[in-house]
């Protein structure tokens, strides 16, 4: 590709609202454009990255015996009806109806689709295992869109789906992703890892979640430096313990102005491990047959010293949604903000009740009065709820495997993948027959990664004070050939010769000063930069640079160029495969 033909420009200055460092690369170096908040579009160079990252990933699926497949964007919202998730999901799936008033939905993700294609191609055992993909649009309707291709309302994704007639078919598909997908991440050059995480709206019990950890990222990954335990906080335990006691009467005791856990151990000089404090939400329910939606207040309540996880208290409490509970909303209930506890609460409020406060003893609680707490208050005696840990891991808890410390750090997931077993097959009719003609749903698993996402994830990874410098096996081209000579027939040759060779050029042609070139090639970050200068030509050679280390310069010669710089590439690419990204050639 001529760049003096070159659709997209580069942009010297970062434009407004660029909010980390590889968004703002890949606007300036012209990969990619905004057209609203969350969608943008891929131009020739983003388009092309992005076309090299599916390549990858359909070779590794197609490894694992996937077979490519295509489903619509528009799904009819009946199939959503089917499991449910039409009405428990909120406004992040966009509604609407076709000419004649039919329901229709945008996918946010193809569970639904696969199984009603699924229930009409499988009707027995001996048509399982079955493991289909696609590489798709979808559509999200996320409130916060941020950080460029991060975090989008448009994206590509690739989706896979297993079915299985048992769990051990699960099992193995399940790992054969498991390792597929860092074997994906490492090809393209991103380091990843794999972390528990929590199934959400996909429903299924076991799932993990590729995270690359990033200052940029909004997941907090929860690790054990010491035994290797790694989760999503969202899920992530931690070892507690309890401060077990005969327990003793109850006391009202007055607190002027101690609202915090601070403020309260301050004035009654305790611990927070001898106080639980409560969380007020108010939690959104669906009804799975009609739709309708209804709203009750929920009560979390956790040990002084910890937080609560609000994904763990919206699933203990089987809530489609949460929001925080209004002032009105708590005093209805008969409890006070600030002095609050579920001791005395109306009926219908949920309250949920973290084991660290269930299995320690007299600890001090609001009295729903302003200004006054009680001491020695107990569960089982005093209140009920639902037991179960929504206590929040943080750096320095103990870890639940061997004890040590754990440490957090923040991270942007790239891929997931989910055990969903017969989450969508019961409730849509996929069934199979087995060899004594019994009727069994299929078992299914779920399998995404973002193609945008990890190109962003690239973005950041590989950047310096000029610009991208990506891997070899996702850079839009392998060469960046930069003429600095007058005479125009020189680099048309070179070009020429490379192109026959099969080598991936980008030719910076135009009639600019080197000082610009030089800029703009650094800035798209193509692995080699090759330079046709006045003096390198005279002694027959061209010069070399390559963009992850442009300290050190190499000199090839004419003859036999295109032979030199395919054995160049090749070593970069083994570079990539030995897991080495842009590093100094040894």
């Amino acid at each position: 590709m001529r760049m003096s033909t070159f659709f997209s420009r580069t942009l010297r200055e970062a434009p407004n609202g660029a909010d980390c460092k590889g968004y703002e690369y890949l606007l300036r170096a012209g990969f990619i454009r905004q057209m609203g908040a969350g969608i943008f579009s891929l131009l020739p160079l983003g388009f092309r990255s992005a076309k090299k990252i599916e390549a990858v990933i359909r070779q590794e699926m197609d490894g694992i015996g996937g077979q490519e497949i295509l489903m619509p964007l528009v799904n009819p919202a009946d199939i959503w009806k089917e499991t449910g998730r039409y009405y428990s999901i909120d406004k992040e799936m966009s509604r609407f109806q076709d000419r004649v008033g039919r329901d229709m939905v945008l996918a946010m993700t193809h569970e639904e689709a696969v199984t009603d294609v699924a229930r009409g191609e499988i009707d027995s055992y001996k048509r399982l295992p079955q493991l289909v993909y696609q590489i798709q649009t979808k559509w999200r309707d996320d409130p916060r869109p941020r950080a460029g291709l991060i975090r989008v309302r448009e994206f590509t994704m690739k989706d896979s789906y297993s079915f299985d007639r048992d769990l051990e078919g699960l099992e193995k598909q399940y790992k054969a992703h498991y390792a597929a997908y860092f074997r994906i991440f490492s090809r393209c050059g991103l380091p990843v890892i794999a972390v528990g995480s929590d199934s959400g709206m996909m429903g299924g019990k076991v799932a993990h979640e590729y995270m690359y950890l990033s200052p940029i990222g909004e997941d907090t990954i929860i690790t054990c430096p010491e035994c290797g335990y790694t989760a999503n906080r969202q899920v992530a335990t931690f070892r507690k313990t309890y401060a077990s006691a005969d327990q003793l009467p109850i006391e009202k005791v007055a607190t002027p102005e101690a609202k915090t856990i601070d403020e309260l151990c301050d004035f009654l000089k305790i611990s927070p491990t001898q106080t639980a404090k409560a969380l007020f939400m108010v939690g959104t329910f669906v009804n799975s047959e009609t739709g309708e939606e209804h709203e009750q207040l929920i009560v979390g309540l956790v040990r002084g010293d910890m937080d609560i996880e609000e994904n763990k208290l919206q699933n203990a409490a089987k809530a489609n949604g949460l929001r925080p509970a209004h002032v009105d909303e708590i005093r209805a209930a008969g409890m006070e903000p600030g002095f609050g506890s579920p001791i005395g609460a109306k009926e219908g409020v949920i309250v949920i009740v973290d084991d660290s406060v269930a299995k320690s003893n007299n600890l001090v609680a609001g009295a729903n009065e302003d200004g006054y707490h009680l001491r020695n208050t107990n569960y089982g005696r005093d209140y009920q709820g639902i037991v179960a840990d929504i206590a929040s891991a943080a750096e320095g808890y103990l870890c639940p495997v061997c004890g040590k410390p754990l440490v957090s750090s923040k991270g942007v997931e790239v891929g997931n993948i989910f055990q969903l077993g017969t989450r969508y097959s019961e409730s849509m009719g996929c069934f199979y027959q087995d060899e004594d003609g019994v009727r069994k749903p299929v078992i299914m698993g779920s399998y995404g990664i973002g193609v945008g996402r990890l190109l962003a994830c690239l973005a950041e990874e590989y950047n310096d004070g000029n610009g991208l410098k990506l891997p070899i096996t996702v850079a839009p081209y392998q060469v960046h050939l930069v003429s600095l000579v007058k005479d125009a027939d020189v680099g048309e040759r070179i070009y020429g010769e490379l192109q026959a060779a099969g080598i991936e050029v980008l030719y910076d042609d135009r009639k600019e000063s080197a000082g610009v070139k030089f800029a703009d090639a650094d800035l798209m970050g193509m692995p080699i930069r090759m330079t046709i200068g006045n003096r390198s030509l005279k002694e027959g050679k061209v010069e070399i640079k390559l963009r992850g280390n442009l300290d050190e310069t190499l000199s090839l010669d004419l003859d036999g160029l295109a032979q030199e710089v395919k054995d160049l590439i090749a070593k970069l690419q083994g570079q990539i495969a030995a897991g080495i990204v842009n590093k100094e050639l040894a």
